[in-house]
């Protein structure tokens, strides 16, 4: 009698096949590497011959920044999608695995260290003796970077508690006092600048974040149809907030560098140059995402529509990189 030994998915000899989500793990890490290059090495780059001079430790502050945004985009995305998907018939009982602590976690680190930079007179600390903790309830800034901190601890307690709706409370809170932050008291119409910005990065959250966990629910779904429903859901939304990004970008554009200059500032000075390359990215992801509508209309498997979304979601990814890196270039001097 001749035995045979179970097949375990392998010939006699051969090596195992690598794990189905290693690859993507990699190739995630390896695009995440790549975006923080962008606020550490993007300074630079833009304040080379424009004769500015940059904030102590820019590149930090930037990739700080750009980590804050990212980790305010994860979880509105979450709540967003798994809101719309609850209008989608056929929806399966169990969604992805939420990244939301992970998230808070992150924006709480990022947070902080902002505080820190805030509490040393926004320069960068050396040891914790630099640091001046209480100072921050001194002075405005300092105010808007605690109430950071404690929104995003908040939040991570409330991604991880029974209602994770609720971290939608905190997270408003540090968008509201990121609007706050980027125009000060001493800018011509603060409030003006303040409410164009929070429309702003609230609708910028929620289409790249909202955007990801689709994607990301997608690859659990067996139901096509229910699939591409969730997405013509979505696509509809974005198209809505792409409208808002674009009207308070152009808008908020205009007050920092008035029309008859800005053609000259896009290139010569650091704020405007990177602003040129957030515009074309924009316009390049804008241009995946009709790609994306047209293929989940017209193909004969709308799921195809999936390819060029996750082209959008790399693309979106620099944009967030690079809307750190605005945050920490000087502001351009009305000409």
């Amino acid at each position: 009698m001749t035995l045979t030994r179970p097949s375990l998915g392998m010939s006699d000899g051969s090596a195992p096949g690598p794990r189905p989500g290693v690859g993507r793990a990699v190739a995630v890490l390896v695009l995440v590497a790549l975006a923080a290059l962008i606020p550490l090495l993007g300074p630079s780059a833009a304040l080379h011959g424009t004769g500015e001079a940059a904030a102590p430790g820019v590149g930090g502050i930037a990739l700080l920044r750009a980590v804050l945004f990212a980790a305010l985009c994860v979880p509105v995305g979450e709540q967003l999608v798994n809101q719309l998907a609850r209008h989608v018939p056929g929806a399966p009982p169990h969604t992805p695995r939420s990244w939301a602590p992970y998230a808070a976690g992150a924006g709480f680190v990022a947070a902080l260290g902002l505080a820190s930079v805030v509490s040393t007179g926004n320069l960068v600390p050396h040891s914790p003796s630099d640091l001046d903790v209480g100072g921050l309830y001194a002075s405005r800034d300092g105010k808007l970077a605690l109430l950071e901190v404690n929104a995003f601890a908040v939040a991570g307690l409330c991604a991880l508690s029974r209602r994770p709706a609720t971290q939608l409370w905190p997270l408003t809170a540090v968008v509201v006092a990121e609007a706050l932050r980027a125009h000060p008291t001493t800018e011509h119409s603060p409030l003006l600048g303040s409410g164009l910005t929070l429309v702003h990065l609230a609708c910028a959250s929620l289409w790249a974040g909202g955007l990801l966990h689709a994607l990301r629910t997608l690859r659990g779904r067996g139901d096509a149809e229910a699939g591409a429903a969730l997405l013509g859901l979505y696509a509809r939304v974005a198209a809505v907030l792409l409208a808002a990004i674009t009207a308070t970008g152009v808008w908020s554009s205009l007050r920092r560098m008035p029309s008859d200059t800005i053609l000259e500032q896009l290139t010569e000075t650091a704020y405007g140059r990177a602003l040129l390359a957030k515009v074309i990215l924009v316009a390049a992801v804008a241009a995946l995402a009709l790609w994306a509508r047209i293929r989940l209309r017209r193909a004969a498997d709308p799921l195809t529509a999936c390819s060029p979304a996750r082209a959008e979601v790399v693309a979106l990814g620099v944009v967030v990189a690079l809307s750190g890196l605005l945050t920490a270039l000087p502001v351009p001097i009305r000409w």
